[in-house]
């Protein structure tokens, strides 16, 4: 731990965390502000800030607002949206916040009502450290040394599972082979916030790993303490609970008793809730003159008899061991599954524990469909998204519906850790898959009714998961030294007990956790009984889902597409997409199945008919099938020359049948055969180094062999797919040559430019096909208007160039010139300056 100042007000302090440095900065930004630190570990940086503002009027709660500002000039990137600035958070920017807020809001002065507000901003982003515990430790560095009242500090750390060894502070690279991702938050003497995703971690380890993330915290927290020493701010006073304290204390001391026996006498919900209206109506009637006369508040008097209750309730769970609903600590309500209830989606779920009920649907989608993210996270994609809705009606309540809160998005966060690690690997299951989870009644931990009903909606869907999974919900009630471990808290128990400690996972281990508590911290061995009780809770629970469903459907939805897979060599793609995406644009019109292009090759297929599916895969194998010597196609007459005629034997592949090859007779003429358009089989007998293919249809009908159909090539070049005529005369590249052909070079003319492209590279030059079926040779020195050292410095297959006819030998060989083009030369120019040309370097080529 190390401090420094650099004379100008800037202070700066250092600590490592599981290897890696911290440091904290104070004193260079935001002097307005109550509080602003900078915390630095790598090359990413937070700024944090605490200001506290006026109490606002009326307000009984404590008004904290935590944000974090996700910035993309972080990590060096604009934002993708269309003003290309940063909007509403982003679903991770949303749950950094609330991690942060949960850590800081149980350490305020109970019943404070003045505006407090933590800003979190990214300033710089490594790609290797994570975000969110560094602004859980900039925000409690902020507030400790603000004027704001704060019971702090905290720090935050994050604790891996690599190699079956527990980490502290791991990098993002290092936590890709990680079992367990644990964030843990806490004072010096105990834990008060947890968030973690496993796959499938014991109890044991678990516990082992919250108790070395507590020791990674204690330098943490006393190196703010520290800071707080050498520059923190007086404490400012605030603003708590308004109202009659003497009046509220004389109601409580009046109705105490009667509370504590509605609460012993009435079980069930409805009636100790109309028990506890009546006994309120009573009162506030007995206050009524005093109320009327302005002498007292109505709201003084519920607040005794809300504090009646609480004590009620807990005082019955600690000293007698019986809770509201007549349960004892470690008791589950009434548990029920069903699936399969809605037609034409793809799986559906509904799980039932008491009176809370959740309904979810589970969609399937294509690769496509996965979700791009424009956050500083390192995924860019999600296939597997939950999303959770709990809408007013689920509480006998109503109010506006203004979109997806803070709180929906975290609930939904929540499940879909619990789940992702049970999901098949993409390469065995490619499907995008959407949970969405209904909330239609609610008493209490919903978010792990939603991973029930979620589990059953999935193997509804014959979503092939590795294991089910369940959760529960755990509670405490702490009196002094009395404390009470509670399994399946309901509404009333979360909400006037200490803590909300959710657990997921399967009969092997958990998948997810989150705690959420009061006071400011609890104990190893309380971690350690809810650990257990809450094992036992989910085995039970996992014992009512697989009667309902015990594993997933071995077939999908009739309404669920079907992908089909298969494997192409990644330079194959560009055939696939073809020019401006025109090629697999056509086949999904043709097919009406979905394509999708892996940059790896993996190419998947999706159709809810099997039969698109079918013809989409037949065109992709065709568009990326190597010519197979000896295998036999039936191919379409594309084009006729004199010496033969080019099929189309494979999608936009062809190649020629010589005039010898065309029937088991003389043929005197190409056209007296075949016409374009036509049908025909042949066989493949040959392809040239350049990927020229040599057809035979005579092979076919005779039934030869390749290498007989070559042996019998009258018009090729044996083992290389042709070239010389039938004459025996020409040795050009075009297919077979001839005297026919060559008088057609008459039409050829000296000097003109053709764009073509370039079929064949050599030492000495490149070929250039400038016209259908014919090619030129462009030496090096005619490549460009400077020395060219190789040739594939200046030119690659299939690249498009502009080059000059300069010059036809006798034998119909075209020699071709880029750089006439580019300097504006004559052909005649073109010739005397070709160095490599017959006139001056005969030998070169």
């Amino acid at each position: 731990m190390s401090t420094a100042d650099n004379g100008s007000g800037i202070r700066s302090w250092s600590t490592e965390i599981g290897g890696r440095t911290l440091t904290i900065e104070t004193g260079r930004y935001a002097e307005q502000a109550g509080g602003a630190v900078t915390v630095r570990m790598g090359d990413t940086i937070v700024f944090g800030t605490a200001t506290m503002g006026k109490p606002p009027q009326g307000l009984d709660f404590f008004p904290l607002k935590v944000d974090f500002e996700e910035k993309l000039y972080a990590a060096g990137r604009i934002p993708g949206s269309f003003f290309r600035r940063e909007g509403r958070p982003s679903e991770s920017a949303i749950l950094v916040a609330r991690v942060t807020d949960r850590t800081l809001r149980p350490l305020f002065p109970s019943g404070m009502r003045n505006d407090v507000q933590v800003i979190l901003t990214t300033f710089s982003h490594d790609q290797e450290t994570f975000l969110d515990m560094l602004a859980n430790v900039a925000a409690s560095c902020a507030l400790t040394i603000s004027n704001v009242p704060w019971n702090g500090p905290v720090a935050g750390v994050r604790v891996g599972l690599v190699d079956d060894q527990l980490m502290v502070n791991p990098s993002i690279p290092e936590m890709e082979n990680s079992r367990l991702d644990l964030r843990v938050s806490g004072t010096a003497e105990a834990i008060n916030m947890v968030e973690c995703s496993a796959h499938e971690v014991p109890e044991a380890v678990m516990l082992e790993a919250l108790d070395m993330a507590h020791e990674a915290i204690k330098p943490l927290v006393a190196l703010q303490n520290q800071m707080r020493e050498e520059v923190g701010k007086e404490k400012s006073p605030w603003v708590g609970t308004a109202g009659d304290l003497e009046l509220s204390q004389e109601v409580y001391e009046a109705v105490r008793d009667e509370v504590y026996a509605v609460v012993c006498e009435h079980t069930e919900r409805e009636e100790r809730g109309a028990a506890m209206r009546s006994l309120g109506e009573r009162v506030q009637a007995e206050y009524a003159a005093r109320v009327e006369a302005g002498e007292v508040d109505a709201e003084d008097i519920a607040v005794g008899i809300d504090k009646a209750l609480k004590n009620a309730v807990r005082r019955r769970i600690v000293e007698d061991g019986v809770r509201p609903d007549g349960r004892d600590s470690v008791s589950i309500r009434s548990l029920s599954a069903e699936v399969g209830l809605i037609p034409r989606v793809h799986g559906s779920g509904l799980f039932q524990r008491g009176q809370t009920q959740v309904l979810t649907i589970a969609t399937l989608g294509t690769p496509r469909d996965a979700q791009m993210l424009d956050d500083l996270g390192a995924m860019d994609s999600r296939r597997f998204l939950h999303h959770y809705n709990f809408p007013p009606y689920s509480t006998g309540e109503t109010r506006m519906l203004r979109g997806t809160s803070r709180r929906e998005v975290g609930h939904g966060s929540l499940a879909e850790v619990a789940l992702r690690n049970m999901l098949p690997p993409e390469d065995d299951f490619p499907y995008t898959v959407r949970l969405v989870s209904e909330v239609l009644s609610s008493n209490g931990s919903t978010s792990m009714g939603s991973v029930c009903g979620s589990t059953l909606a999935l193997m509804d869907a014959g979503v092939p998961i590795l294991r089910p999974v369940a959760g529960i919900a755990m509670g405490l009630i702490k009196e002094g030294e009395q404390v009470a471990v509670l399994t399946d808290i309901q509404g009333m128990e979360d909400h006037l007990g200490d803590m909300d400690f959710k657990v997921a996972g399967t009969e092997q281990g958990i998948t997810a956790l989150q705690m959420d508590i009061k006071i400011s911290g609890v104990s190893q061995d309380v971690m350690e009984r809810a650990l257990a009780q809450a094992r036992d809770a989910r085995l039970q629970i996992l014992g009512v889902m697989q009667e309902a469903i015990a594993e997933p459907r071995a077939e999908l939805s009739d309404y669920a597409p079907r992908i089909t897979s298969i494997r192409i060599d990644p330079e194959k793609i560009g055939a696939i997409i073809g020019p401006g995406g025109k090629t697999i644009r056509g086949m999904q019109d043709e097919t009406g199945a979905k394509i999708d292009v892996m940059e790896d090759g993996l190419v998947h297929v999706s159709a809810v008919e099997g039969n698109a599916a079918s013809q989409a895969i037949e065109r992709i194998r065709a568009l990326t099938e190597d010519p197979e010597i000896g295998g036999v196609h039936t191919g379409r007459v594309s084009r006729i020359e004199p010496f033969g005629a080019f099929v189309e034997f494979l999608p936009g592949k062809d190649g020629m049948v010589h005039i010898s090859q065309l029937a088991s007779h003389r043929v005197a003429s190409v056209e007296d055969e075949v016409s374009i358009g036509d049908n025909i089989d042949v066989m493949v007998v040959d392809v040239d180094p350049m990927g020229k293919v040599r057809l035979s249809r005579q092979a076919v009908l005779e039934g030869w062999t390749a290498e007989e159909a070559r042996e019998r090539d009258r018009g090729g070049r044996p083992g290389r797919g042709g070239g010389r005529d039938r004459g025996g005369r020409g040795n050009n590249r075009r297919g077979g040559g001839g005297r026919r052909e060559r008088e057609n070079d008459a039409d050829l003319e000296i000097g003109r430019i053709y764009t073509g492209a370039v079929n064949r590279i050599e030492p000495y030059g490149a070929f250039v096909e400038y016209l259908p079926g014919r090619d030129g040779l462009v030496h090096i020195s005619q490549l460009a208007d400077y020395r060219v050292e190789t040739v594939e410095d200046e030119v690659k297959m299939g690249d498009e160039i502009m080059v000059m006819l300069i010059d036809i030998d006798p034998t119909g060989k075209v020699r071709l010139s880029r750089q006439a083009v580019l300097e504006g030369w004559t052909a005649e120019e073109a010739r005397e300056r070709d160095r490599g040309g017959r006139r001056r370097s005969r030998g070169r080529s």
